[in-house]
């Protein structure tokens, strides 16, 4: 179970993009000293959630940034359910399979709106230069770049939008697979 001094070091870490010092610490928790600091964070390397680099900085580790899973919701007829920790999941682990070569992009347009992908939703994608026959590509077509489904019969290849307002893209000198979609992320 995560405690307030996680969640104010991982708020913290999602804000700054780095790990707080202890004197930053010491103003998330609220502390006076930097001693009361040290017991919190030797705590959070004891139990995993944290480590020391070479210089004693702290770093995240695996287990940093998980949220509970705490199971199932109907999305039929509603019904009764059991909240309960089941898990945890860190969505990196879960959206990111290859990291080196992962990426997100801000949506601007319309043509994907049949697939439930909306101007200004953030998409993540893999770099890539082949695609299956329905992958959802970011490619460049005739030196020019776009998101569309990537279709393939026999030796044609053209792109393919999801909204009836917008035509078929076919070549006329050049398509290449750039990145497959991974996942959209959409707040509400």
């Amino acid at each position: 179970m995560r405690n307030p001094h996680q969640i104010q070091i991982e708020s913290f870490y999602g804000r700054e993009k780095r790990m707080p010092t202890y004197s930053e610490m010491m103003k998330l928790f609220g502390f006076k000293s930097k001693n009361a600091v040290y017991k919190i964070v030797k705590k959070l390397v004891e139990a995993g959630f944290v480590a020391k680099d070479h210089l004693g900085r702290l770093i995240p580790t695996e287990s940093f940034g998980e949220i509970p899973m705490l199971g199932f919701v109907t999305a039929g007829l509603p019904a009764t359910v059991d909240e309960e920790l089941t898990d945890t999941i860190n969505l990196d682990d879960f959206l990111i399979q290859k990291k080196e070569f992962t990426y997100m992009l801000e949506v601007d347009g319309d043509s994907m709106i049949d697939a439930h992908i909306e101007k200004g939703d953030m998409v993540l994608v893999e770099r890539a230069n082949q695609a299956k026959d329905g992958d959802i590509v970011i490619a460049e077509v005739d030196g020019e770049f776009t998101m569309k489904y990537f279709r393939k019969n026999n030796t044609t290849v053209w792109l393919e939008p999801a909204n009836k307002n917008y035509q078929m893209i076919y070549p006329e000198h050049s398509l290449n697979v750039i990145a497959i979609l991974k996942a959209v992320i959409r707040k509400y």
